[in-house]
């Protein structure tokens, strides 16, 4: 019989539950340690308890960087068949998370699918939801119907719930004062903006947080914090809303651990180069080693159609700096709904930057792989190159469009191939060049 309300009570109790002991396993790790990581708040491991088929894994900077897919139907694009194909694909490239971002319809079906046959962790935005669920106008919505919404997603078996509870009505005279080029740009920040400037009440999920984590409590869903203010071009990051806005998520991060409810903390969207680690740094300070999760971050505003670059650009410095989730970006990116294309070119670059910075961070086994591939090329087998790359298909379809002469080689260098002049040098070969 389950002794424990959420993995966090758990952990502080001694107790090592079946989905500790499984990411121990994945992260090479021993299950000791990471009950203490948990306890302390430095790893979640999200997991309603109505999410059985779900496959757990850990979030923390310690383990290896996680990525988040974020999918869902709209008014423009509202067929669930497409976004079930593209649930599953990001489940087959390795996608540790789905976001259910859907702004139209009947949501709660898709929803419920998705917590009884996706094994890939389930998260959602609850206040996104609020206005098709009941169907009326954001301002009719009263406190209640907004923190009901979240109890429905909990029960539902989401994993976890981004809350824009760090918002609240100081911030409307903050970007009212500090002129922002981009305003607020988080589409939930923006909800609860306008909900307290049409209604004149406090942000629900600041005011009525202990209900909320009651909430989270009872179901062990883990609370993202969202950020609402972060920054939407280079020109606000790290700016005094953003700032002032983490501080207050650190507050709300200890008032969640008094009640052993999981957090993480979202972090900003588009921040230069040179700011992303002290970003980081600043985050795991006030928020006390919460694991932090990162929209990108973008490092440049001018690449429409290429922003999954710019994202994974970023993201591999803020992992490798602190960073323990990125939510992917796709090449449609402030364009339009991501296609299953799109999905997987944003899934791809994500996991090329969470795995450039496990290597840097010296995360166990995560070089091995790159070894293996090392060994494959200099042997010239190109099987095992497959078997070793992060999308074989497309590295196998580029080679056989256009194959080489020669099956030692590539149709880039051909007989002045340095591996195979090296291989053939070394063992006393004659090397054929014409």
């Amino acid at each position: 019989m389950r002794t424990y309300t959420t993995q966090m009570d758990a952990a502080r109790q001694g107790i090592l539950t079946p989905e500790l002991k499984t990411v121990a396993e994945k992260e090479y790790m021993e299950p000791e340690k990471l009950r203490e990581l948990v306890a302390a708040g430095k790893v979640v491991i999200p997991a309603n308890k109505n999410h059985t088929c779900l496959n757990p894994e850990g979030v923390g900077s310690m383990l290896r960087t996680k990525i988040n897919v974020n999918l869902g139907v709209s008014r423009d694009c509202k067929d669930y068949n497409i976004e079930m194909q593209k649930v599953m694909e990001a489940v087959n490239m390795g996608a540790e998370a789905i976001m259910d971002l859907s702004s139209h319809g009947n949501t709660e079906p898709f929803r419920c699918k998705l917590t009884h046959e996706c094994p890939a962790m389930i998260g959602t935005v609850p206040v996104y939801d609020a206005v098709i669920h009941y169907q009326r106008d954001l301002a009719t919505l009263s406190a209640k119907d907004l923190i009901d919404v979240v109890r429905l997603h909990a029960e539902n078996g989401v994993d976890f719930v981004t809350l824009h509870c760090g918002i609240t009505r100081k911030t409307i005279e903050q970007i009212r004062k500090h002129k922002r080029k981009m305003n607020i740009v988080s589409r939930g920040g923006s909800l609860i903006f306008a909900w307290m400037c049409m209604t004149g009440n406090e942000n629900p999920f600041y005011e009525y947080y202990d209900e909320i984590l009651d909430i989270c409590r009872e179901y062990d869903v883990t609370i993202s914090l969202g950020d609402a203010c972060r920054p939407g071009c280079l020109a606000d990051a790290t700016d005094v809303c953003q700032i002032e806005e983490l501080v207050r998520l650190g507050e709300l991060t200890k008032r969640a651990w008094e009640k052993d409810v999981q957090v993480m903390v979202e972090g900003p969207g588009h921040v230069p180069m040179d700011q992303i680690a002290a970003n980081m740094k600043v985050q795991q300070t006030i928020c006390m080693g919460a694991p932090f999760y990162v929209l990108g971050p973008l490092v440049t505003d001018i690449a429409p159609g290429y922003d999954h670059i710019t994202s994974a650009i970023g993201g591999a410095i803020a992992a490798m700096s602190g960073a323990a989730f990125l939510c992917y970006v796709t090449p449609a990116e402030h364009l339009a709904l991501p296609n299953v294309e799109d999905v997987k070119q944003g899934i791809i670059a994500s996991r090329i930057a969470a795995h450039a910075a496990d290597i840097a961070k010296g995360i166990p086994h995560a070089r091995d792989i790159d070894d293996k591939m090392a060994e494959a090329r200099q042997k010239l087998d190109w099987d095992a190159q497959w078997e070793c790359a992060i999308d074989p298909e497309t590295a196998k379809a580029i080679r056989a469009d256009r194959s080489p002469e020669h099956d030692d080689t590539c149709s880039m260098c051909g007989k002045f191939c340095a591996v195979r002049s090296m291989n053939k040098a070394l063992a006393g070969e004659y090397i054929d060049i014409l």
